[in-house]
Parts: structure tokens; C-alpha cells; sequence
């Protein structure tokens, strides 16, 4: 009988651990990425009374309950912040914390500190991989994420240009002459702008037009002299000179007012094997225009997009990758120990995380502008209180109910 006080002092211990457990799951309610934590409940041994083998056995209580960390999946909530991350499916972000270890992470609270560090909200530094020069890696080992804060994007001379475009097949060679024009923006070495026109003019040779390329002439330091040449079509339209394989226009620019460097813009009259410029009996017309340069841009934001992409966007459109967020997928998450901030570390149970980026090797993806909200679910939560308070309840009962019985027992003797 008297076994019974430390078998109900063992189920009272247990019991409010349980309800330990619970508050600590509805105090996190709203923590993004947060998994809740289940309790599981263990007998302690038995002992065998009387001479029989275990035909009547009394338990000595409870062991103190284990937790176990549930990873299911929590939902998916739209943010307003630009560097927010969600993960959807399996897997982790790697960060470093104060310390400089490596723990793990479902928050997708993310933020840029002043040195352009890549970090979550509680200050540990997301890791992943960085753009180098104008390359983005991501064989190399992860590190700190950096993005560019306040920086400049430094001009990129232009060196090839195309015009799409449909050329009248039913155009007159004159007099006067029908004429086709169109012009590009173009940019030199220091980023400034400068517009190259060509006029197309029906030629006197059937399926054949003349072209005059040029630049004005305040551009430079002394009068553009206009390249010309000419393009000729087949009977169905196509182009055959200049053909695909042959060299196409180029345009030198020397001698500019800015300062920039001399210009060479080649004229690419094809996309692989296929004419950019045809001949059919349809209005000259330009559909498409594309140049690989572009001016000097200042920063205007950083985000994060899907995929775990670090985009930066400047002044003139333009958004570059600059960064990719690393992820670790981890086969036995349960066994994780969590250490605070939101963040967990390897146990001597856990097995090796396998680093990659996300979407492949069993990752889940990463989607951009959203959070994962905790996977707390309150009704369960406090029907489990309510569960567990009527067992510390009943428990408490039985050791009332024992010292009465111990009061008569030891009454017995007077």
C-alpha cells in the first residue's frame, strides 16, 4: 500500500511535466515554423508478490514522459516581407547562430543587417551561396549570405544588338524609293545612352533592301560615317545574305564625347537559324528589339523569391540573382534538440544533414513572401489540459486516499 505514495508522487511528476509541455505549445501559438511537441507517457517496472510468476504484479508508477518533436507541415501564409521564406515539405534552413554553430531552422523571418548579412529575425546568419564576380555557384561549401546594400551596378557596354522585323515584300523601288527605319538605345562603357537608326531602303534589285546604319553625330568626336550593305531575300521571304553562317554587320563607334571607350555592335540577323528580318507582303512593321548592355543603376530592394532565390533590383529593371538560400534535409528530424531562437542542433541520434539547394534531393522548395505558421492546433492543445489535469486530479486523489488508510492502519495499534 505504501507503494502507492511514490507511484502517485511519479504520476504527479509526469503529469506536470505533460501540462509543462502543453503551455509550452500554446505559448507558441503564433511562432512562425514552430512544431509542436507530443508526450509520451512510459510504466515503470513491476514487482511480482507471492510465490506465483507474475500472476500478481503491482507497477512502481510512471517514468518522466518523453517528448516527441512532431515535423509535420504547417500551413503556408502570405507576408509583407520581402525576405520572408516559407519552407513547404521536408527539410531545413542552415544558419549560425552567436556562437558560430551550425543549427537549423523552419522561421523564415528573415532580414539584412547593415553589413548586407543574410539573417533570421533572432540575429543567426542564414547560409547558402553568394553571387562571386558575375557567377552564382552553388557546388562550392555554403557560407554567409551577402547581399548588396546601397550599391551601385556598374555599367555593362553594349556589343550586340537585333531588330525583329517584317520588311513590305510589296514595296516599290521608286521613285521614291520606299524606306523603312527603326532605332535601339545602346550604351557605352560608362553607361550612357546612345540611339543607333537604320533606314532600310527598297532596292532596284528585285528582293533586295539597302541598309544605312548610324549614330548622330554630337555623339562623337568627329561625323558618324553610316555602315551600309544590303539584305537579300529568297522567293519565300527568307533571308540568304547575309546567310547564318556568315558574318554579320558590325558597326564600329569610335571617338565618343563621353569618354567611354570605342564601341564594336554587331547586328545579328538571326536567332540560331532563324531570320530575325523577313520579306512578306505585310506592312514593314518591327515586332522585337533586344541589346545585351546597360547603364549604370542604383539599388532599389532585395527579395526573396521561390525557389530560395536572393533577387536584387535596380533603378533600370534590371533583377539579378545574387544569392541562393542552402537547405538540409535531415532523415530522423525527431531526434533534433531544440536550442531557442526557433532553432534546433544535432543530437547524438540525429543523422548527417544533407546540404543542398532546395527542390532537390528529397528538399522541399522554399516559396517566397510567406511564412509557415506554427502546426499548434489550440482545440487539441486544450483538450489534452484538460485530459491531463484530471490525471494529476486522480492522482492527487490516490495519495489523499492512501494516508487515510495509512491513518487507520497506524490507528490499528491503539
Amino acid at each position: 500500500m505504501f507503494t502507492s505514495f511514490s507511484t502517485a508522487l511519479s504520476a504527479l511528476n509526469a503529469h506536470s511535466t505533460a501540462v509543462d509541455v502543453v503551455g509550452n505549445n500554446l505559448a507558441n501559438l503564433n511562432t512562425p515554423g514552430f512544431k509542436s511537441s507530443a508526450v509520451a507517457f512510459y510504466d515503470l517496472v513491476t514487482q511480482s508478490l507471492g510465490a506465483g510468476l507474475g500472476e500478481t504484479q503491482v507497477g512502481f508508477g510512471v517514468a518522466r514522459p518523453i517528448t516527441v518533436r512532431q515535423f509535420s507541415q504547417g500551413a503556408i501564409q502570405t507576408s509583407n516581407g520581402p525576405l520572408d521564406a516559407a519552407i513547404q515539405g521536408d527539410g531545413f534552413l542552415v544558419v549560425k547562430n552567436l556562437n558560430g554553430n551550425t543549427v537549423y531552422t523552419r522561421g523564415g523571418n528573415l532580414q539584412v543587417d547593415k553589413a548586407g548579412n543574410l539573417m533570421t529575425a533572432t540575429g543567426e546568419k542564414v547560409q547558402g551561396w553568394t553571387q562571386q564576380g558575375n557567377m552564382l555557384s552553388t557546388i562550392g561549401p555554403v557560407g554567409d549570405i551577402v547581399v548588396p546594400v546601397g550599391s551601385l551596378k556598374a555599367a555593362v557596354a553594349s556589343t550586340n544588338f537585333s531588330w525583329d522585323m517584317n520588311l513590305d515584300a510589296a514595296a516599290t523601288a521608286g521613285p521614291p524609293a520606299k524606306q523603312f527605319s527603326s532605332s535601339i538605345e545602346v550604351f557605352d562603357s560608362l553607361g550612357t545612352s546612345h540611339t543607333v537608326t537604320a533606314t532600310l531602303t527598297k532596292s532596284t534589285t528585285p528582293n533586295q533592301w539597302d541598309y544605312s546604319v548610324s549614330v548622330p553625330d554630337a555623339d562623337v568626336t568627329s561625323p558618324f560615317t553610316p555602315v551600309t550593305g544590303s539584305l537579300t531575300f529568297d522567293s519565300n521571304g527568307k533571308l540568304i545574305t547575309p546567310a547564318s553562317t556568315g558574318t554579320m554587320p558590325v558597326i564600329p563607334i569610335t571617338g565618343l564625347n563621353s569618354g567611354a571607350s570605342d564601341m564594336s555592335l554587331t547586328w545579328n540577323l538571326y536567332n540560331g537559324l532563324s531570320n530575325r528580318v523577313t520579306q512578306y507582303a505585310q506592312p514593314s512593321a518591327l515586332s522585337a528589339n533586344t541589346q545585351d548592355g546597360s547603364g549604370a543603376a542604383q539599388l532599389v530592394k532585395v527579395g526573396l523569391a521561390d525557389g530560395g532565390n536572393i533577387l536584387a533590383q535596380y533603378s533600370n529593371g534590371q533583377q539579378i540573382v545574387v544569392g541562393q538560400v542552402a537547405m538540409a534535409a535531415i532523415r530522423n528530424p525527431e531526434s533534433l534538440i531544440s536550442v531557442g531562437n526557433n532553432t534546433y542542433q544535432l543530437s547524438a541520434r540525429s543523422a548527417l544533414p544533407a546540404i543542398g539547394v532546395p527542390g532537390t534531393g528529397g528538399r522541399g522548395t522554399i516559396m517566397g513572401g510567406a511564412v509557415e505558421n506554427s502546426t499548434v492546433d489550440i482545440a487539441k492543445e486544450f483538450t489534452n489540459l484538460i485530459v491531463l489535469q484530471r490525471g494529476y486530479e486522480a492522482n492527487a486523489k490516490v495519495i489523499t486516499s492512501v494516508d487515510e488508510l495509512s491513518q487507520t492502519t497506524i490507528n490499528l495499534k491503539r
